[in-house]
């Protein structure tokens, strides 16, 4: 589940870098042969204030590199649904652990949340996160931060999951690297 924040505080041109960011990292060779090899499913969520949260590509298994890239070309040519708004961390989080049912069969389930705000609207993000860890999902975030490590902090504390873990994207245009690292922890995980 990859899950990105669209609120008032991410512009256009912030916005292009996410997106095109998330369709890159996913050709990365590493990557996409795990994606195949896995069968992974994906599904992109776009979030933004309280009750503005939605599905832009439904639940799609990865069953061969062409499918992998029809899906990061779908991913580049997304439209974005809202521009003014607020940041509702929490709704974003419990909508996306609804969606888990879709695909039942998925033995690990993950919610992968981007943003640059911390929660100033909607249900509690802590009560969220708790919520999905207990339904045994996963909630790793990638914290963009411009000045500090203030929104990284807000993830630590109230967005990942027991087992999650946050990177930090020093502004939106380290973006794009910052979201090649996380899928890439995510989906080839340490031997040790």
């Amino acid at each position: 589940m990859l899950a990105f924040d669209v609120s008032s505080s991410i512009d256009g041109a912030e916005y292009r870098f996410q997106v095109d960011g998330l369709a890159d990292a996913l050709l990365d060779p590493a990557i996409a042969d795990t994606l195949v090899f896995n069968q992974v499913a994906l599904t992109v969520v776009q979030w933004s204030g309280a009750g503005e949260v939605e599905t832009t590509l439904p639940w799609r298994r990865m069953l061969s590199i062409n499918e992998v890239v029809r899906f990061s070309e779908r991913v580049r040519q997304m439209e974005r649904p809202w521009r003014r708004s607020n940041t509702a961390v929490g709704d974003a989080i419990a909508y996306s652990a609804s969606l888990f049912d879709e695909v039942s069969d998925c033995t690990r389930r993950v919610i992968d949340v981007s943003g640059d705000g911390a929660e100033n609207a909607g249900i509690s993000t802590r009560t969220a996160s708790q919520r999905a860890d207990e339904q045994g999902i996963e909630i790793n975030g990638l914290a963009i931060d411009t000045m500090g490590l203030s929104i990284t902090e807000f993830y630590r504390r109230f967005v990942i999951t027991k087992y999650g873990f946050v990177i930090t994207s020093r502004g939106f245009s380290d973006y794009p690297r910052s979201i090649r690292e996380k899928l890439f922890r995510e989906l080839i995980k340490p031997s040790s």
